[in-house]
């Protein structure tokens, strides 16, 4: 679809981390609002050191309570075991019907890497090597098990089949046996089929050593930029990059990342923000100022073709999140720039994403 601008459609998401809040009903209420003002999906983060829930396991608890906004926790790939994350992001497929994504992060410190004792900290471009190389196995793994295919339980024998709603082989499962620099992994997985096939994947690709790894692996790249021009030449970096990959660009979209601070209401936004750009800070971009500059900024930097959409991270969440919904959404459906429903009902399906076919049921081989 096409907007008035001659671009495609915005995509939009937000973040909705909240610091103080230990109980599921805050962070549900805040992804509600969020699919009423028909964002692609919500992320949370997450870190071995940050005080706090588990992001995964939180937004698996949200998933019931929402019906049509993705949901995309942070989990690290550094010190964990792919097996195991692989599962963990195709449950939340499951449980959300498809509506899971999964950003990709890697640990740097020596103080998380003292938390599991198995190994250093290890250099930023070999740490996201890995993570690509996760991403690879995941995928493997996902793909090991057939739509629809049964999974039979070891302990008792029995197979139960998990049906996708598509019609697809009963082939499989596949075999699976991946060797990356620092980890091996052998499937089938324990989990069928995801319903999206592979649930999104999502890379922070503002610092150049992820770059590699968001343009080989990634659905949807995060750059943290204060002018078009800056978020443009990264969208650029990544789309040239993809293509040596042997992907399609078009199948990457780059979303512009800015944290929003709504709190002047209908004030114009101060100088250096707003049709200025935002200011740059020592945490990425801020624009502040009101949702009405806002939306004015986002339709800006969009007519340039710099990015696909925003991932916007509110300061105050129940706040700005409110005023995004009411104000700056409202605007942009008004002059027809973003949806006013949902296309479908997967993660993919918002974001215009094809679902990736089987590799193992189209060429019937193994890894």
């Amino acid at each position: 679809m096409t907007a008035p601008n001659g671009q495609g459609l915005l995509h939009l998401a937000a973040a909705v981390d909240q610091r103080a809040a230990h109980d599921a009903p805050a962070h549900v209420e805040l992804a509600r609002l969020a699919e009423r003002g028909g964002f692609d999906f919500v992320t949370l983060d997450d870190t071995f050191t940050r005080p706090g829930l588990d992001a995964l396991a939180v937004l698996a608890r949200v998933a019931p309570a929402t019906t049509r906004v993705g949901l995309v926790p942070t989990v690290t790939t550094t010190h964990t075991e792919p097996f195991r994350v692989q599962a963990a992001v195709a449950t939340l497929d499951w449980v959300s019907g498809g509506r899971a994504g999964w950003c990709i992060d890697v640990s740097t410190t020596e103080g998380e890497a003292r938390l599991f004792g198995r190994r250093h900290a290890a250099p930023a471009d070999a740490l996201w090597r890995e993570a690509g190389q996760v991403a690879d196995a995941a995928a493997r793994l996902w793909d090991s098990r057939e739509d629809g295919a049964a999974v039979r339980d070891t302990a008792t024998g029995r197979s139960t089949s998990r049906s996708t709603g598509r019609s697809a082989g009963r082939g499989g499962p596949h075999r699976v046996d991946f060797r990356g620099d620092t980890f091996a992994v052998r499937g089938p997985s324990t989990a069928p089929r995801p319903p999206q096939g592979h649930p999104v994947r999502v890379v922070d690709a503002t610092d150049r050593h992820a770059r590699a790894t968001a343009a080989r692996y990634a659905d949807v790249a995060l750059v943290q930029g204060a002018t078009p021009a800056q978020v443009g030449a990264v969208r650029a970096q990544l789309h040239a990059a993809a293509l040596a990959h042997g992907r399609d660009p078009d199948e990457l979209r780059v979303l512009a990342a800015l944290t929003v601070d709504l709190g002047d209401g209908e004030r114009a936004a101060e100088r250096g923000h707003g049709g200025g750009g935002p200011r740059q800070t020592a945490q990425g971009p801020l624009y502040r100022g009101g949702p009405v500059d806002l939306a004015e900024l986002i339709a800006a930097w969009h007519g340039t073709g710099a990015a696909d959409g925003f991932h916007l991270t509110p300061v105050e969440p129940g706040r700005d999140l409110e005023r995004l919904v009411n104000g700056t959404v409202a605007l942009l459906q008004h002059r027809g720039l973003f949806r006013t429903f949902y296309p479908g009902s997967t993660l993919r399906e918002h974001l215009g994403l094809a679902r990736p076919a089987n590799r193992y049921a189209v060429t019937g081989g193994t890894s």
